[in-house]
Parts: C-alpha cells; structure tokens; sequence
C-alpha cells in the first residue's frame, strides 16, 4: 500500500447498523426514544453526527421481532426489550437445547412494517436530506451531493413466507438486501451463536424453504448478506447464489475466534466471487480474548482490515459498523468519531484510492453488480 498525506476523507458507506431499533427506544441501548435529526449522547448514528463524522449512509437493518415470548425465546428478541447490550448480541442458544424457536411470521411481519413505516417517514420528513436507495446510481448521487443514503435491510428473514409473496410487497417498499437469519434459526437456515471461542461449523444448513429463498432472491437481484449465517449456510449459498458474496458486518476468525467471524476458506470464496466484507465494530468480534471490554483501541479495527485486505485484496472490503447494535471501542465512541478509524487506516498506510474504496467505493461496486443498476 502506498502512503499517502491526504487531505479530507471521502464519504463513508457503512454496511450494517440497528439504529431504527434504537430510534425507537428498543434497542440494546436500554428503553427511551430519540430523533434521527437530533444529535444524541445515546445511541451511535442520528443526522448530526453522521455529518459530523462523514458518515453518508448504510444498511439500516430491520430486525424482525416477537410481540410477546414464546417458550424458550430469548427476551432480547421480543419487542420492548431493555436486555443489556451483553444479553442483546446474540445469547440465545443453549448448548443443551439448540436455539429457540422460530419468530411467528405475523408477528415477525407486524414488527417489520412498523420499522419499514419508521424508516419511509424518517426520509419523507428529512426535507431532502435524506433518501431511500434502490440502486447503486442513487447510493452515488447521495454521496455526491451530500444526501444520507438509507439502504432498507432485513436481519433475518423472518418476516418472509415460504411462498414468497412477502419479499415482493417488501421489495415494493424498497428492501434490497436480506440476511437469512440472525442469532437464531429460522425457516430458512440457522445463525451462529454467540459462544467464545467457538466456529461457524454449527448447526444445519438451509431447508429446502431457504433453498427456494436464495433462488428467488436471486431472480429479484437481492443483496444475500451471510453475515450471521453459519458455516454450512454459507457453503450452500456459494453453490446456489449467482451474486457476489457478502458479509455486511464480520471480521476475521484468524484474529478472533468468534463463529461471528470468518474463516480464511470463506474469505477466500468471497475473494473468488468479487464480493465483500464490512469491518464489524463490535469489541467481542475484535478483540482476540473476545471480551466485550470498550476499552478495545482503533488500531485492533485496522488489525482486521489489514488481514482482510492481505487475504482478499483492497477491493473486497469496506465497513459494516454495526452501530446501535454493538459496543464499540471507547476511543471511536459513535459516528462521529469516523474520521478517528479514517486516520488511523491513513496512518497504516492506505493511500487515497484505497481509502476510497474502503470508505464506500466497494459498495458501490458490489451493489451494481448486485442490483443490476
């Protein structure tokens, strides 16, 4: 890599955030709403501190939840939750008895209009400042004029029938990119749970309901984000999946045996079909105790992506910070302190371009190839 002095950073694209749960008081972050268009001390994104810290958009994931808890359903999951931030990521499988089971499908889709409709109003009241992307021109107009891109998610595909007729009244909303599954199985597929150190072998692989997803997901040109998704899913998607292959939000297991992480022979396949991942800035994907300690510098973030640069190359990784669903190292502390990670990439010697590509550039790229447009 090539040093460079530099000057101002480019825009920041960032693949994976849960502010909407944040928003609306029902994140990890504990009861108590807040505005989009207000800076906050609570949470990590709101508008303010976007701008402050060049953060020009990302995936907003919708994570479907339960109205009330079924047996053996983990209470983060349910909506209302004030579960810690510990409790939040992902502690939701019992070694004895496997995961919960899955989120009923109304309630999964009852919670998921209402984060859509909290999403489509934030951008209709933000005076133009804000903006639905449905294609990587309109991401690229966005951060050309200074337009907060949202990119609508699913975390987890609870919300989608077998039939599929849900993903095309979604899509009409404007969801573009779905994860299979969360910390959790579902219809579809299992996640990885949150067991240290541990690996992304556990579990099955898709159902035959999951098979048909990724089929028709692909035939609607949907982004598939495998973060979540264990070993086997992901193998099986390379096989059945046309599209890139994405991790919106993990890190490298080789650092940090996490199974939210991932393997270099997984890496190596997303290298292989030109997809990508985003940096997670969770301390516990980081750090390679696995401790869930804030007190994690920026330069263990730059560890990572240094490693998935040298393993897949500059243009196969960006950022999926996980904000609002994560506890992030102290010295970043939220958006605004992006161009704390932009200086230290700079100072480990990334040069212009590549900060480029890394900041939103690959996005971009991995987008169109996605979408088609």
């Amino acid at each position: 890599m090539a040093s460079t002095s530099g000057g101002a950073f480019p825009p920041i694209f960032d693949g994976h955030n849960d502010t909407i749960l944040s928003l609306a008081g029902e994140g990890f972050d504990g009861p108590g709403g807040r505005s989009f268009f207000e800076r906050a001390e609570k949470g990590h994104i709101d508008l303010p501190r976007a701008r402050e810290g060049g953060l020009g958009g990302g995936f907003f994931a919708v994570l479907p939840r339960s109205r009330k808890p079924q047996p053996g359903q983990d209470p983060s999951t349910v909506v209302g939750s004030t579960e810690s931030a510990a409790v939040r990521i992902g502690a939701n499988f019992s070694e004895t008895e496997g995961w919960p089971p899955p989120i009923p499908l109304e309630d999964a889709q009852s919670d998921a209009l209402m984060r859509i409709g909290d999403l489509i109003r934030i951008a209709r009241e933000s005076d133009g400042q804000v903006r639905i992307i449905r294609t990587a021109a309109e991401l690229q107009e966005c951060l050309d004029t200074g337009v907060f891109a949202m990119l609508l998610h699913f975390e987890g595909a609870d919300a989608l029938d077998p039939d599929g007729r849900a993903l095309e009244v979604f899509y009409a909303a404007g969801v573009r990119s779905v994860g299979i599954t969360h910390f959790r199985q579902n219809a579809y597929a299992a996640g990885v749970p949150n067991l240290f150190p541990g690996t992304p072998d556990i579990g099955p692989g898709l159902t035959d309901a999951g098979k048909e997803l990724i089929r028709q997901l692909n035939r609607m040109r949907v982004l598939i984000d495998l973060s979540h998704a264990n070993e086997k899913t992901f193998w099986e998607v390379a096989e059945l999946s046309d599209a890139p292959l994405v991790a919106t939000h993990s890190n490298a297991w080789a650092l940090t045996n996490h199974p939210r992480n991932l393997l270099d022979k997984q890496l190596d396949a997303i290298r292989e079909r030109k997809g990508m991942v985003g940096l997670n800035f969770h301390v516990g994907f980081l750090r390679a105790d696995g401790a869930v300690n804030p007190d994690t510098p920026i330069s263990t973030m730059v560890d990572h992506i240094d490693y998935l640069v040298d393993r897949m190359g500059i243009d196969c990784v960006g950022l999926g910070s996980d904000f609002d669903g994560a506890v992030v190292p102290n010295e970043l502390k939220d958006a605004a302190g992006l161009p704390k990670l932009m200086q230290a990439l700079r100072d480990r010697g990334y040069s212009d371009e590549e900060l480029t590509k890394l900041a939103h550039g690959n996005w971009v790229r991995v987008l169109r190839e996605t979408w088609g447009a």
